[in-house]
């Protein structure tokens, strides 16, 4: 029984530390899509964190029911031979997409907060990620169950501790009623759970006990629930906080500023963890695809990314996730009412 608690744990984990990226664990995803609405933000989590547990551990159990080995066999069942490798090829792009964001968010952190050169960030980004990825898929989980806790922990003492009525009741007031609160949380949900495919099917092949897998996204949805509501709360508290790269850094500075470098190490964790995962997404695409040997894949992939990541971190956060959310919708609502196979 401890070990399928520990199992169900290393899912959790895995699950919260691919939707976790740079705009999440940054904070600038939370103020995007969420923070501005002021109280209607609460209500778009609530929302959100619904589908992260119910569609998480739901899309692990189609998943070991299909014996899908890839996102690409989740897609086909869900969309169909028609349009299946239509949408394969959109996630292949959206994967690329995201991973851009992630190496300009490793820049935003360098020049943002540590006062380095941005491209410094970026460079110093690949050079790790190449090296992770000439040793294979092992550091990855054992990664995601360090710096996973070390989040938790953090948002909840940053909540704590920056936490003011006072401030939270004024930003409130400022954001008006407006639909776009929901659009938005349904959109965030959609893109993340997108997202999360290129790690959450393979890994749902590797564990034996279906409970284990259903508990895994269960236990994983909620746990990215309760770090979305700290964050926000916490973000609430910051003036003008939709012009930082960086938001939840600034408010670390402002409660507790001793931890703050910890901090820092932390974000740039995460962001590190989805560049690889996104990484692995593409590569096991793509070799199925050209018969390249995988580090020239992988070589290729960094060098265009990092091309699309000088455009700028929140600009690209600001166009490229609504527009992903968007077209992730039919995703999200073809898993919602898809049943789950008998056999």
């Amino acid at each position: 029984m401890k070990n399928q608690w520990f199992q169900v744990v290393q899912i959790a984990a895995v699950y919260v530390g691919t939707v976790v990226g740079a705009g999440f664990a940054t904070g600038r995803e939370i103020v995007e899509f969420f923070t501005q609405y002021g109280i209607y933000g609460i209500l778009g989590i609530l929302i959100c964190g619904f589908f992260f547990i119910h569609l998480g551990a739901k899309m692990m159990i189609i998943s070991k029911k299909i014996r899908a080995n890839s996102y690409q066999d989740l897609n086909l069942f869900l969309f169909g031979k028609s349009f299946g490798p239509v949408i394969n090829f959109f996630m292949l792009v959206v994967l690329f997409g995201v991973t851009s964001v992630m190496l300009s968010g490793a820049g935003a952190i360098f020049e943002e907060q540590l006062q380095l050169s941005r491209q410094l960030g970026v460079i110093v980004t690949i050079v790790l990620t190449i090296i992770a990825m000439s040793f294979g898929s092992k550091g990855l989980f054992s990664v995601n169950i360090v710096v996973v806790p070390l989040l938790i922990i953090f948002s909840l003492l940053i909540a704590i501790s920056s936490f003011d009525v006072h401030k939270f009741s004024a930003f409130q007031h400022e954001s008006g009623p407006s639909f776009r609160w929901l659009i938005s949380a349904i959109s965030y949900a959609a893109f993340n759970l997108a997202m999360a495919e290129a790690v959450l099917v393979p890994l749902a092949q590797e564990v034996e006990d279906e409970r284990v897998v259903k508990w895994g996204g269960i236990v994983g949805g909620a746990t990215l629930t309760f770090i979305l509501l700290s964050s926000h709360f916490a973000l609430t508290t910051l003036p003008n906080v939709v012009s930082f790269d960086i938001p939840m850094a600034e408010v670390m500075k402002t409660s507790v500023i001793s931890f703050y470098l910890i901090f820092i190490m932390v974000i740039y964790g995460e962001v590190f963890t989805s560049v690889i995962g996104n990484l692995f997404g593409l590569e096991r695409h793509l070799v199925r695809v050209v018969s390249i040997p995988r580090m020239y894949i992988i070589l290729f992939l960094l060098s265009g990314a990092f091309f699309v990541s000088q455009i700028g971190y929140s600009s690209l956060i600001a166009f490229l996730y609504p527009l992903f959310g968007y077209m992730s919708i039919v995703f999200l609502v073809l898993l919602f009412i898809k049943k789950v196979p008998k056999h």
